[in-house]
């Protein structure tokens, strides 16, 4: 049987672990081959005024990695973009492109590039702004999923290299506020936890984190059979 394979994109550092690393988790345990793919270096999240972006950049790169052998990834993958800085151009299209093309995922995770604001956030109980980053990663990583990484005259130099076009088969998109499809996680949770906790450099207080992201999982595991949940806008290309 052939391996299936996912690939998630995040901004940065630790937004997969809150978004969707239960899922990823579970995924693993059932056979799938799963990379990460981080567009930013992270390097604006601090509030310590002696922190330099380059050392920041370097905690959170060795976070990520801790992250990801508590998940079980096969690989994380980093561009190293500038925090707080990303744009949808054509250059970030053409790196996720490329990534895809590389990694030939059957399903490709990704920020819900509609999720603007809120008014009322499960995240942080008051209104809420979605990071500019996490919103750019959003709309490169669908538009590298359809139609860029599919069409062979599209970044013509990556099929040159030996490179093929490929088609992914489903985008899932997390982030979004409305309950859509739901994944039960209740196996996985604690390691979600774990995988979340790496990221040291962005809690003061990791205990009132936890409480947050409990109160979101089972929120969307509401009315359901299970106790945790993580849930997507789940998009069927094939």
């Amino acid at each position: 049987m052939k391996k299936k394979i996912l690939l998630a994109v995040g901004a940065h550092p630790d937004d997969l672990e809150f978004t969707c690393s239960g899922t990823i988790a579970r995924m693993i345990e059932e056979g799938w081959e799963a990379h990460y793919l981080l567009c930013t270096d992270g390097s604006r999240g601090s509030k310590d005024p002696k922190m330099t972006h380059r050392k920041l950049a370097e905690i959170r790169r060795k976070e990520q990695i801790k992250a990801g052998k508590i998940l079980g990834l096969t690989e994380i993958l980093f561009l190293n973009h500038p925090d707080t800085q990303l744009v949808p151009d054509i250059r970030l299209k053409g790196e996720i492109v490329r990534v895809i093309r590389t990694v030939r995922p059957n399903i490709v995770f990704g920020w819900d590039p509609t999720f603007y604001y809120t008014e009322h956030s499960a995240w942080t109980d008051t209104a809420f702004i979605n990071h500019t980053d996490h919103r750019a990663a959003g709309i490169a990583t669908m538009d590298a999923v359809f139609p860029l990484s599919r069409d062979m005259l599209t970044y013509p130099e990556q099929i040159k290299e030996g490179l093929s076009a490929h088609k992914v088969e489903e985008l899932w998109l997390y982030g979004a506020e409305k309950k859509s499809h739901v994944v039960n996680i209740t196996d996985t949770f604690d390691k979600k936890i774990k995988a979340l906790k790496t990221h040291k450099s962005q809690f003061d207080d990791f205990p009132a984190i936890k409480k947050r992201v409990e109160k979101r999982a089972l929120s969307f595991a509401d009315e359901e059979e299970f106790e945790f949940a993580e849930s997507f806008i789940r998009l069927i290309l094939s």
